[in-house]
């Protein structure tokens, strides 16, 4: 019997992206709601994509390899 391929993690693949070089892109949490308390400049730096550390970074990619 043929061994079935692994789906990728289908929530998984709309949050994280796997840029050119490997490293995998996650938007900042927090941005969601209650927003009036944070600061502008704290807000301002919620908007903008970070890389995945390394602790998370082969379990990830683990889950979205197609």
């Amino acid at each position: 019997m043929a061994k079935q391929k692994m789906k990728s993690h289908r929530g998984a693949s709309k949050r994280f992206k796997i840029t050119g070089s490997g490293k995998v892109k996650r938007n900042k949490a927090y941005k969601s709601h209650i927003l009036t308390k944070k600061s502008q400049k704290r807000k301002r730096g919620l908007r903008k994509a970070t890389t995945l550390t390394s602790a998370d970074l082969k379990r990830i990619k683990a889950i979205l390899s197609k």
